[in-house]
């Protein structure tokens, strides 16, 4: 990411403990490594939704070109693999709609305990 090196790292440290002082030093350094992994856990969600939706993608380009090739002439070892196919780009875009089912089921539950 950044290249800092052991001296620049001490310097930086010295310059926030004249400037903070010893007291609100390691409350900054809590502040700022909190704010670095939310930054890192959002990269890293945007990144894995990205690959899936690139996945899913995928899948759903390959199924439409099984289609134009004609499903008539395929093996039946290459029709399963395209059910298979079809069933995992379903199931990709099934917990999305269950997420919304299930919220307000637990929150029916809720109110009734």
């Amino acid at each position: 990411m950044f290249d800092i090196g052991f001296w620049e790292l001490i310097l930086i440290s010295v310059v926030g403990l004249v400037v903070l002082g010893p007291e609100r030093l390691p409350v900054a350094i809590r502040t700022v490594s909190r704010w670095i992994g939310a930054a890192r856990n959002m990269a890293n969600s945007v990144k894995d939704e990205l690959n899936q939706e690139l996945k899913l993608q995928e899948l759903q380009e390959n199924l439409k070109k099984a289609e134009q090739m004609g499903m008539k002439d395929l093996s039946p070892e290459l029709r399963d693999t395209v059910e298979e196919l079809k069933k995992a780009a379903s199931e990709v875009q099934r917990p999305y709609a269950d997420n919304k089912d299930e919220q307000p089921s637990a929150t029916t539950s809720q109110k009734q305990d």
